[in-house]
């Protein structure tokens, strides 16, 4: 047992790396994305680099919004994650709480926030977007993003027939790639990049399930230790975090 009573496992699942991660069908997103793929990974986990490889590869398809989210409960074991925050390891704890399976692991991925499944294995992963996508409430909200030069607009449309209608606009400060010359733990010697990394989540409104608009300056989407965002319209909240139902990539990602 850990500290702040998460109980974590470690997958050991090596899956083979393929050259591509194939999605299987679902519905996309008013703005092409078919999912919403979060990584919780850390660089003290031994078995995480597959992970961050195939996230990497997920990201540079333009239907998908994969991001890091690294946590910190395994700094103990010799090397402290230099990207880690502890509201991310919330999140994800938040996360199987929502859910009530108890499961906080890395690697990690939770998809449309709703299901989870081992970051390093493809077919699993491919396996829960098929589901999802046969399920109300995932991406079935429009959302449409209008950049300039000083302010940066949201317009979200009205909740679908039977989903979820309230929820948070949240914004994700992203740096792209970031490479780390991991020094101790069990990661030592290995260097590795990794892709979308979240810097800081922050909420810009609430949304009561009626078409709303929400403007946020510029520069809130950028800040020294990131070069681009996305937005995620998420039902519940951040102790409960639901169903993601509508998200979109900025223009830099």
């Amino acid at each position: 047992m850990l500290p702040g009573s998460i109980i974590a496992r470690r997958s050991f699942l090596q899956a083979p790396l393929i050259a591509g991660l194939l999605l299987a069908p679902s519905l996309a997103g008013a703005d092409g994305l078919r999912c919403v793929v979060e990584l919780f990974t850390s660089q003290g986990c031994s078995s995480c680099p597959p992970a961050d490889a195939l996230l990497g590869r997920m990201a540079r398809d333009a239907s998908v919004l994969a991001v890091s989210f690294p946590v910190d409960y395994w700094d103990y074991i010799g090397w402290k994650d230099t990207l880690a925050s502890p509201a991310f390891t919330a999140r994800q704890k938040n996360y199987s709480l929502a859910r009530g399976d108890g499961q906080v692991y890395t690697p990690q991925v939770v998809i449309d926030g709703l299901k989870h499944a081992v970051g390093s294995d493809a077919d699993e992963i491919n396996e829960v977007i098929a589901a999802l996508g046969k399920r109300q409430g995932p991406l079935s909200v429009d959302m449409r993003v209008s950049e300039a030069a000083d302010k940066i607009r949201i317009d979200v449309g009205a909740a679908a027939p039977g989903g979820p209608k309230a929820g948070g606009l949240w914004l994700l400060r992203i740096a792209k790639a970031v490479t780390v010359a991991i020094g101790r733990g069990e990661n030592a010697g290995r260097t590795v990049t990794y892709t979308n990394v979240v810097r800081a989540i922050s909420k810009i409104g609430e949304w009561n399930g009626a078409a709303t608009s929400f403007e946020i300056p510029a520069g809130r989407t950028k800040g020294e230790d990131s070069n681009a965002y996305a937005l995620v319209l998420q039902a519940g909240t951040s102790a409960a975090p639901g169903a993601i139902l509508a998200a979109a990539k900025g223009a830099d990602l």
